[in-house]
């Protein structure tokens, strides 16, 4: 399968919050990494010619990458979008609905700390202006340690309320820290998202799954050479991969600590 690298962001800012700094780049670096992409030869598709492409769909040009943004930091609106509109390049962004600012009011609550997020109207007019919006849950939680009303609220009521606020469908959707089992993926189907986007740490292909597609996640100490080489398709494995032992492992210890209240984080070292 030829390799298409799906790079996930998160903030792009000099000045983050402590707790999303080691998954941020500065605009200096992201300006870098944008003219690399270009230099290397890639074209920027939007996600949804892969996610057409993985379901037997027209094929992906030659050298196509994705550029996927995850939480919706108010940074997208002041710095990455008119970067990316001056270089004409497509993106998703994956809205953590319980973190957006209402006009006028408080979100509605999500378990991210602290930060500058976007407001609704910020993201209509993203959405206007063609940036794919997408659903990343309602509260940021890790998915795969839900059931029944909890996990139906994180993934159809943020559906939902995302739908409402953008006056059209959503369909793409992204796991909060990369998690899922195959139970919460049937649940992603059933309530309509057509695509929803992992981490892995690995390249996607026409032959993924649509419903765990492959990302590269780009961190603020991601280095130079290692951004290079994703760019030419080299230094990752190629989707579609199966789910790895050490990824169900690390599943059942977290479901268990959120069983006896004493939840854990953050992505496996998978």
């Amino acid at each position: 399968m030829t390799a298409v690298p799906v790079f996930l962001y998160h903030s792009v800012s000099d000045d983050p919050p402590s707790w999303i700094a080691p998954h941020t780049v500065s605009p200096r670096v992201f300006r870098e990494q944008l003219a690399r992409i270009v230099d290397s030869g890639l074209s920027v598709v939007p996600l949804r010619r892969l996610v057409a492409a993985i379901h037997g769909g027209p094929p992906l040009p030659a050298g196509a990458a994705v550029l996927t943004f995850d939480d919706g930091f108010a940074d997208f609106y002041w710095t990455v979008a008119p970067l990316l509109a001056d270089r004409g390049m497509p993106a998703t962004l994956y809205v953590t609905v319980g973190a957006v600012h209402p006009p006028g009011g408080e979100p509605t609550g999500s378990l991210l700390p602290p930060a500058e997020m976007l407001n609704w109207r910020q993201i209509t007019t993203l959405d206007a202006t063609g940036v794919e919006i997408g659903g990343h849950s309602q509260t940021h939680a890790q998915l795969d340690t839900l059931r029944g009303a909890d996990l139906a609220e994180e993934l159809a009521g943020s559906k939902t309320r995302l739908e409402e606020a953008l006056g059209h469908e959503a369909t793409a959707f992204a796991y909060p820290h990369g998690y899922s089992s195959p139970a919460v993926r049937r649940r992603v189907a059933g309530a309509g998202w057509t695509s929803a986007t992992a981490v892995e740490n690995k390249f996607s292909s026409a032959g993924d799954d649509p419903l765990r597609i492959c990302r590269l996640m780009v961190r603020s100490d991601t280095p130079a050479d290692v951004f290079e080489d994703w760019t030419r398709g080299r230094g990752a494995r190629v989707a579609p991969i199966p789910e790895s032992l050490y990824t169900r492992g690390w599943r059942t210890y977290r479901r268990l600590r959120a069983a006896i209240g004493s939840p854990v984080g953050g992505p496996p070292a998978d």
